[in-house]
């Protein structure tokens, strides 16, 4: 196994390397395109605007590989936060752009009361919907840490695999064939981050080839 962190010069980019040492698997930090195509998983962190995230993909020339590697060689991907945003078709942050169209849906900010505050920063629960291969076995609480103002809105409500009641309710999991996304940060949620992050690692590649 080795695991590519797609470095694009946004996100925790350590925090999700330290993640994933930790559970004794090979990975590194790179937008080497050689690097990318060699690995068996790869995670696209993110914090910041879908805007940026996107010019920033196109600048580096990643999105012929990652189009290459995910949508043609079925390749495990996971995205976190700002990156599960870029799997959608479009965002609206500051204005229309596009996304890398992994999973029909657009980007749009939370629709907040007044008593609830953005960004949404802290710890919140989840709720799983239907099997999940990211929290499968996972028996703990499914807390973990968000980070965010901005939610991604499937056309298909089939992906959602979680969902977090905050703001009206979000998908906080997407899962797609070889495509996994969380709005929450599992790099930054302690033991159930890590369960979540050692499912899609030891679990994403059978899934995918069954």
């Amino acid at each position: 196994m080795k695991v590519c962190i797609i470095n694009y010069n946004l996100g925790n980019l350590t925090s999700v390397y330290n993640s994933v040492e930790a559970l004794g698997v090979d990975v590194c930090i790179s937008n080497n395109l050689e690097i990318i195509n060699k690995s068996s998983h790869l995670i696209l962190p993110g914090v910041g605007s879908f805007e940026n995230g996107m010019d920033n993909l196109k600048q580096l020339n990643l999105i012929d590989i990652l189009n290459h590697e995910v949508v043609e060689n079925n390749k495990p991907i996971l995205g976190i936060c700002l990156g599960m945003h870029l799997f959608a078709s479009f965002g609206y942050e500051n204005k229309l752009n596009n996304g890398l169209g992994w999973i029909k849906g657009n980007v749009r900010k939370l629709n907040n009361k007044k008593s609830e505050r953005l960004p949404h920063i802290g710890w919140n629960d989840i709720s799983a919907k239907r099997d999940s291969i990211l929290v499968n076995n996972i028996t703990e609480s499914l807390v973990f840490y968000f980070v965010h103002s901005y939610q991604f809105i499937p056309e298909d409500e089939s992906v959602i695999t979680g969902t977090c009641d905050y703001a009206g309710g979000f998908a906080s999991m997407i899962e797609s064939k070889n495509i996994f996304a969380t709005q929450f940060h599992p790099e930054k949620s302690h033991d159930v981050g890590s369960m979540l992050i050692n499912n899609f690692l030891y679990k994403s590649t059978s899934h995918v080839e069954n």
